[in-house]
């Protein structure tokens, strides 16, 4: 085996094979995602345009809600342009170096990671304005929301730290071709010459982890709000509260559920054009429908909205 192992040739940059099936129709899918993309940054930057001018959104939910739209816009950035030009071949756009595929990894880990528990930390300010409103100003001061965001972005930065240096110990001889349309830690998997048990296993222990750490949190939170909902007698207190979190609700369904699917798993994928499209609706999807979600459920960002707009047609009846 020596000898052999003294003859491989160590990949310094992999082929990212994207969406190959959709040859014939790849200006029609450049389009759409070029689209989607573009339709993510606009919403997202309005967001954080409207919550920092209106002084009436400057509380800890709008507070949280502008990060969440930083991260989208990181988020999507990291894997969409790449993908793009791998659509019309501009500049090399399907190849990536062996440090920027780590690097992007790194980057797309560290942002999920993030999101998690930005949406956990969003669930515990919900879980105090309803269920402990005398209190609210106490433990959801502005000095507390400030350390929350700090210890979500902290913590998701050291969420891959361990992965990626298990990533970075293999070893790539040979194919270097990637069959996703980003650098995610599955088809990369796939492609390494060494035992992948150790790193496999990690991945899906830290994945484990920040997923069951940030869903309890949420898991806990909307139990309690849900418990404290049927003991309100007026059926329009419970709608006017429940409203304050239905948005979030279903960002987190649509977020979470993808994320379960791709990511606490002990096998290397098998099908990856099925992966492929859980991806895409994670990572482009998910971003793209946040900002829709927050801004069609919520009156406060709406008539926001529609004010910093002069939109008459967005404001709440």
């Amino acid at each position: 085996m020596l000898p052999y192992a003294q003859n491989w040739t160590h990949v310094t940059e992999f082929v990212m094979v994207g969406f190959a099936g959709v040859h014939e129709a790849r200006l029609l899918f450049f389009t759409l995602f070029l689209t989607m993309y573009l339709f993510t940054l606009v919403e997202n930057l309005a967001i954080i345009l409207v919550v920092a001018l209106n002084h009436r959104l400057r509380r800890p939910m709008y507070f949280f809600l502008t990060h969440l739209s930083c991260l989208e816009i990181w988020y999507t950035s990291v894997t969409v342009p790449k993908m793009l030009a791998g659509f019309i071949g501009v500049g090399g756009g399907k190849n990536i170096s062996y440090a920027g595929c780590l690097s992007q990894l790194f980057i797309f880990t560290f942002l999920g990671a993030t999101e998690c528990f930005l949406l956990a930390a969003m669930a515990y300010d919900r879980y105090v304005a309803i269920c402990m409103p005398l209190r609210y100003g106490a433990l959801v001061s502005w000095g507390t929301c400030v350390r929350l965001a700090a210890a979500c972005w902290l913590v998701g930065l050291f969420t891959p730290v361990l992965p990626i240096y298990l990533m970075s110990q293999l070893t790539f001889c040979g194919p270097n071709v990637i069959d996703h349309f980003f650098c995610d830690a599955s088809p990369l998997l796939a492609l390494s010459c060494s035992d992948v048990t150790l790193k496999e296993t990690t991945d899906f222990l830290v994945s484990l982890a920040v997923l069951l750490a940030s869903s309890t949190v949420i898991s806990v939170s909307y139990g309690n709000i849900v418990w404290t909902l049927l003991h309100i007698r007026s059926a329009a207190e419970r709608r006017k509260a429940f409203s304050t979190c239905a948005a979030h609700l279903t960002v987190v369904s649509l977020f979470y559920g993808t994320l379960f699917f791709m990511y606490v798993r002990t096998k290397v994928a098998s099908s990856f054009n099925f992966n492929k499209v859980v991806s895409v609706f994670y990572s482009i999807v998910t971003p793209m429908l946040n900002p829709l979600i927050y801004s069609l459920r919520n009156k406060e960002v709406k008539g926001a909205l529609g004010r910093a707009f002069s939109l008459r047609s967005w404001k709440g009846q």
